[in-house]
């Protein structure tokens, strides 16, 4: 598996599938869901409203609207819209989230900073979160992820838990 840190807008990036870090009712108003609502289109919202509650660990997959990418991974980070959440809410996301990706075969995803906004969580226990599911991911897809953010702080921090990972500190 590959692992691709970029600085990019997650609504932009031509994958198969990118990770929207929601929450259990499928309301899509601030942070990252709101901002893919608000390029890709209501029809998102409304396909994930319509399949809510979303346990937090599960995921479950929409088209993606107006949006370059094929899919949506609507993988909770929170029950309610603007909770604070633990950085295990993050992990256990990305999990669902590439639990998703293998099942439907989907060789391409994107992440972004997942709960550093509403949900309060540090950048790096995000990051370190992300990573360490990633690295932990042993089925056939994603064969490529990218970490992208529009925030450079963001990226650094992705690169620095890849680097991290990889020197096993």
């Amino acid at each position: 598996m590959q692992v691709h840190v970029a600085t990019a807008d997650l609504v932009t990036v031509p994958v198969d599938a990118i990770v929207n870090p929601g929450n259990s009712m499928g309301i899509m108003g601030g942070g990252t869901s709101g901002h893919i609502r608000r390029i890709g289109g209501d029809v998102i919202q409304q396909d994930a409203m319509a399949r809510a509650p979303i346990a937090v660990g599960a995921a479950i997959i929409t088209g993606a609207g107006a949006l370059p990418c094929k899919f949506i991974i609507h993988a909770p980070i929170m029950d309610e819209p603007g909770q604070k959440i633990p950085a295990e809410n993050v992990r256990r996301a990305a999990r669902a989230a590439l639990i998703a990706a293998d099942v439907k075969q989907f060789k391409v995803i994107a992440f972004s900073g997942m709960g550093t906004d509403q949900g309060d969580v540090p950048m790096e226990e995000a990051a370190r979160a992300i990573v360490e599911e990633i690295r932990a991911h042993k089925r056939a897809c994603p064969e490529t992820i990218y970490l992208v953010d529009t925030d450079a702080e963001m990226v650094d921090t992705f690169e620095d838990a890849l680097r991290n990972a990889v020197q096993n500190l």
